[in-house]
């Protein structure tokens, strides 16, 4: 764990942010340190990126620690909830943005590729949501993480979509569990987005095939998606709960 900051401030907003090293979770981790949130970046082995991440949120005057935890494991989650309380004092809103994606047809997908994607995908969200659900100060915010290919229904997809479909199912069910919290729960489900996760395997052409798609006529970047949860996170997002918004340029 790297620290920046370790007193307490009971009027400080915290945001965890689950994946937050790299691509939209690491984006999202600086857009919340500059919206004034003391920032729980959270990764699953590479301290270096953390590290990055923690520094970068610093130097810009924001504060933030990094916490390493496995998404799917119960207890290291707890422990890293347990440590954005003892840091900062509470926790206002968790961003799940961890994930892992392996693309090929159903008839060829390697089944332990699949178990890799339900433990981290599927068992992660349900992990972080439970922790989320019993740690969410009033007028808190859950903000898991979709995909817009379950519209798009692209081949190749078929597993880490299914994986995703369960995420929407959890957010709907737990936005309605948790009346009475002033807690809103709410997806957020990108189209094509240029992190390394999105362009990993696919040549140039498929790249700008895809770019074009949108009516907007281009990927988007990781810093459109954390502008979404930005609003859904803060006081401007207050109304929207239980929904999944398809950020993704008009793709679908």
């Amino acid at each position: 764990m790297t620290e920046h900051s370790s007193t307490p401030v009971a009027s400080r907003r915290v945001a965890v942010v689950t994946g937050g090293s790299r691509g939209i979770g690491r984006e999202t981790a600086e857009r919340l340190a500059a919206d004034g949130y003391a920032v729980v970046v959270n990764y699953a082995g590479n301290a270096a990126e953390a590290d990055k991440a923690v520094a970068a949120i610093t130097e810009a005057g924001g504060e933030a620690i990094a916490v390493r935890a496995d998404v799917a494991d119960e207890t290291q989650v707890a422990a890293l909830f347990d440590t954005a309380e003892s840091t900062y004092g509470g926790v206002d809103a968790v961003v799940h943005a961890a994930g892992v994606m392996t693309l090929a047809p159903l008839v060829d997908l390697d089944l332990d590729a699949l178990d890799r994607m339900h433990r981290t995908n599927i068992r992660g969200t349900f992990v972080v949501g439970q922790q989320a659900a019993r740690r969410l100060r009033a007028g808190g915010a859950l903000i898991n993480f979709s995909t817009s290919v379950l519209a798009l229904a692209i081949p190749g997809y078929s597993a880490y979509a299914a994986t995703k479909g369960a995420v929407e199912a959890m957010t709907l069910i737990v936005a309605r569990e948790l009346r009475g919290r002033d807690v809103t729960v709410n997806a957020v489900a990108p189209g094509p987005t240029a992190t390394a996760l999105f362009l990993e395997g696919k040549d140039e052409e498929t790249i700008a095939r895809m770019a074009a798609q949108p009516p907007l006529e281009r990927l988007g970047t990781p810093r459109d998606i954390a502008e979404v949860v930005s609003f859904l996170a803060g006081p401007a997002g207050r109304w929207v709960n239980g929904q999944v918004i398809r950020a993704n340029g008009g793709i679908a």
